[in-house]
């Protein structure tokens, strides 16, 4: 390698060059052209591999293109390179640098001012390709494009700035690639970054601020990865995407759109991971004609028009998303689109919080909608499908299925409407299962004219007006609903209505049935405060028991089924639940704990239905004791006993851990503890290693968030839900002292102590009897001493320990009677001392 110096005359030394293109020229593939300070007027090309370097570092040498001739400088050969130059174009709108097909430049601490950066590669790849990287440079003042990709060319960015492009900021056209980190772009009259053709893009950590058009626009089949990208401002979209086009975005942020945040039609794909859209002039997310889009745990903030708009065939799947503030609809499908929501929020839009309109269809599952005008419409005749979904403190309607309209809705939840729970219109079709409807500010349930909806097991609590309202005309079939504390009588059935009201209860009501003339109701094992309630002629009051025989329940029970109804399971009983408690092996202090938690809780029962007032009482509780010490087991008895009390409605029991609380992104935690809550709702929610969620030295963990979640989320469903909180006891008293809204709702702690030896034989012994196996009476007493030998370590499992001992054991006599020519059936059930797995516990 050989060293050029170019100087200006008299400077320089002996053999020094006095132009840029005269040392280049003599230059020999693999030499150094090193340039002192100073401005240097000419056009130069370099053919060969070159490098120019500027003697005094960056910014001390400034090439600049001779009037009306252009570029500065020409790339035509392979593996050149140019080190802290500045490089002035003749014309903003003409190259200042150009690369030729096959060659490659790499440039560093570089500036280009007054024209852009122009590679162009051949028309295909098996041609050749150009290469170009960027690092630690500056392009500026640019007009039409600041760097502009063009064919087989395959760039490298790094740590590049593009500013003041009077056009767009970076271009790739045809087979163009660039991986670009750190870039950053400001001000520029058209799009920060476009991509036509079948160019790909590869972009990290990376600034669009100011652009004039979109941020990120692509076109044709055109593709981009964008991870950890920032788009502020754009005077269009922030990321459009057209034709064929695909962009795939992680932890990005789009802020200040000028018109939507996310723009995707034609046939392009959008997938979405961690992003969040704020503030934009549209709609933060608009989908049309065929497009496509998934996104994952994202965010959609105060969006000027719908949050997110699908129309024509799109189809858009939202998962553990959050959409908050906006000015219109939370979410709004309209023409034939395809809409899917599973486990996301909506909170704080002025319109409905989904919308489905049109022939569009909407899946809804494991949503919460707060705060909204109405909670979600459909007016799609196209069926759409809402699952355990929880909507709350709407201004009007909680749940409407428009005329035209086809609804199925499974397990929803409606509380605080300020009008209607659910509406059924004329024309509409719904079919509602299981949930509730409860302090609505009107009916539960309005059914209009010519509506006939399927309703069951549904529950309508303290409505204002009626709990079911059926207009003149309307109908439907009513099975299994309970409607209780309705300020207007329960059931108003309008002049011709013929609804069939089958197995329902009514309780604490005004009235039981209000009708106009000529309502035709047909009431099928219905009950009003116990007793049996008939349509035409006053419910008898509830006979008193006669004496001796044992008094029901206040308010009565529903009459005894007979041999031609037996629809129902039977209930759980509470002798039953506690006597399964009981028969649980050792555990004798959580035993007698539960115990008297019943005991207090049936005499609040009794207080309440006297009228008297209730003593403070926390539901919660701490399960604090090691692995395998039953603590699952008794949290579902837990749920079951309060049901069979009356204070949970389901009593089931949902087992969650950190990791189905605690999201892995800003904005993720939240929505995920809040769906995993709503699963609850109505039972137990058992959080298993509760302290995790408040590690040592927990900064800003998201734990502290799903802990705070979950604080408010019970103070809201207090009545609803039970939460219990288990973990090792050391543990657990750091879980309790890491939010103060906790040590006010945990107030009692269950301590499960290990089980002792020969409790830990019973375990077995129980494994034993349901797969049909014995214990002989010595292989009984070797494994007692086994287990009194057994370290209790960190590994030790108690009764999981027992189970695995169980399993072992099997597999050992497994392999013994393998050995027997013919072994009876006496032999095949025998567990014997031989079959203990003695190496195990030794040590």
């Amino acid at each position: 390698m050989t060293r050029h110096t170019v100087a200006p005359k008299g400077q320089g030394g002996r053999g020094a060059f006095h132009r840029i293109a005269d040392a280049v020229r003599a230059a020999a593939p693999g030499d150094v052209v090193v340039i002192a300070p100073g401005t240097w007027t000419e056009a130069v090309v370099l053919d060969r591999a070159v490098v120019l370097t500027a003697e005094h570092g960056r910014g001390s040498v400034v090439l600049a293109a001779p009037p009306g001739e252009r570029p500065a400088l020409t790339v035509d050969g392979p593996d050149c390179a140019v080190h802290g130059v500045t490089v002035w174009g003749a014309d903003d709108g003409a190259p200042a640098i150009a690369v030729s097909p096959g060659a490659g430049l790499v440039l560093e601490d570089c500036a280009v001012e007054g024209g852009r950066i122009q590679a162009r590669g051949p028309e295909d790849e098996e041609s050749g390709t150009t290469a170009l990287i960027l690092r630690r440079c500056r392009l500026e003042r640019a007009r039409l494009a600041g760097l502009h990709m063009a064919g087989a060319v395959r760039a490298r960015v790094e740590d590049t700035s593009v500013t003041g492009v009077d056009g767009t900021g970076v271009v790739l056209s045809g087979t163009a690639r660039l991986e670009a980190a750190r870039l950053r772009l400001d001000r520029t009259t058209g799009s920060g970054v476009r991509l036509r053709g079948s160019a790909r893009l590869r972009l990290a950590d990376s600034v669009l601020t100011g652009t004039g058009r979109a941020g990120l626009l692509l076109e044709e089949a055109a593709e981009a990865t964008a991870g950890e990208l920032r788009i502020e401002s754009p005077g269009a979209a922030g990321v459009h995407v057209t034709g064929t086009a695909r962009a795939d975005l992680t932890d990005c942020r789009i802020r200040g759109a000028s018109a939507s945040g996310v723009v995707v039609q034609d046939n392009g794909v959008l997938n979405a991971q961690g992003c969040a859209v704020a503030d934009a002039g549209a709609n933060g997310l608009l989908l049309t004609g065929a497009a496509q889009a998934r996104l994952a745990d994202c965010r959609i903030d105060r969006s000027a028009f719908s949050a997110v708009h699908l129309s024509g065939t799109a189809t858009g799947r939202l998962t553990d998303c959050l959409v908050r503030d906006g000015a219109e609809h939370g979410v709004h499908a309209a023409g034939e689109a395809r809409l899917e929501l599973a486990d996301c929020g909506i909170r704080n839009v002025a319109m409905t919080g989904v919308a489905v309109a049109e022939q569009a269809v909407a899946s809804v599952t494991g949503c919460r909608i707060d705060d909204v005008a109405t909670g979600i419409g459909v007016g799609s005749a196209s069926e759409s499908r809402v699952e355990n979904t929880t909507v709350t403190g709407t201004k009007e309607i909680g749940v409407q299925v428009a005329t035209g309209g086809v609804a199925v809705l499974t397990g929803i939840r409606v509380t605080g409407a300020g009008a209607a729970g659910v509406v059924v219109d004329k024309g509409a079709e719904a079919t509602v299962s299981g949930g509730s409807v409860e302090d609505c500010g009107g009916s539960g349930v309005v059914v209009w004219t010519g509506a006939r909806p399927t309703v069951a097991d549904l529950r309508v609590e303290r409505p204002a007006k009626n709990g079911v309202f059926l207009a003149e005309g309307a109908g439907g079939t009513f099975t299994s609903l309970d409607v209780s504390g309705s300020g207007f009588p329960a059931l108003h059935v309008g002049a011709g209505a013929d609804p069939v009201f089958r197995h329902c209860r009514i309780r604490d009501c005004a009235d039981a049935l209000g009708t106009d003339g000529g309502a035709a109701p047909v009431l099928d094992d219905c009950t009003v405060d116990g007793a049996p309630l008939t349509y035409g002629e006053p419910a008898p009051a509830p006979a008193a028991p006669a004496p001796g025989a044992p008094a029901g329940p206040p308010g009565g029970t529903r009459p005894e089924s007979t041999a031609d109804d037996d629809r129902e399971e039977p209930e759980e009983t509470l002798d039953d639940l506690l006597g399964e408690l009981n028969a649980l092996v050792g555990l004798d202090r959580v035993k007698h704990d539960v115990g008297s938690l019943v005991k207090l809780m049936q005499t609040v029962r009794r207080r309440e239905e006297a009228g008297l007032p209730a003593p403070p009482l926390s539901r919660h509780l701490i399960f604090a004791g090691n692995p395998g010490t039953g603590k699952t087991t008794v949290a579902r008895l837990y749920g079951r006993l309060l049901k069979a009390l009356g204070l949970l409605r389901e009593g089931h029991l949902v087992e969650v851990d950190r990791t189905a609380l605690v999201g892995e992104y800003v904005g993720h935690t939240g929505p995920k503890t809040t769906a995993a809550f709503n699963r609850a709702l109505g039972g137990v929610l058992f959080i298993d290693e509760a302290y995790s969620l408040a590690p040592v030295g927990a900064g800003n963990d998201f734990g502290t968030e799903a802990v705070a979640t979950l604080v408010k989320l019970m103070e809201d469903h207090r009545d609803d839900v039970v939460v219990i909180a288990a973990g090792y006891p050391g543990d657990m008293d750091r879980f309790i002292s890491s939010n103060p809204g906790l040590s006010s709702r945990f107030g009692r702690t269950l301590l499960f102590e290990d089980y002792a030896a020969d409790e830990l034989v019973s375990i077995v012994e129980y494994q034993a009897a349901e797969h049909q196996y014995e214990l002989t009476p010595a292989a009984r007493a070797e494994l007692t001493r086994l287990f009194e030998l057994l370290p209790r370590g960190e590994g030790f499992g108690n009764g999981r320990s027992a189970r695995q001992m169980f399993q072992e054991m099997t597999e050992r006599q497994a392999q013994r009677v393998a050995e027997l020519d013919d072994p009876t059936a006496d032999e095949l059930m025998a567990l014997e001392s031989q079959d203990l797995p003695q190496p195990a516990v030794r040590g």
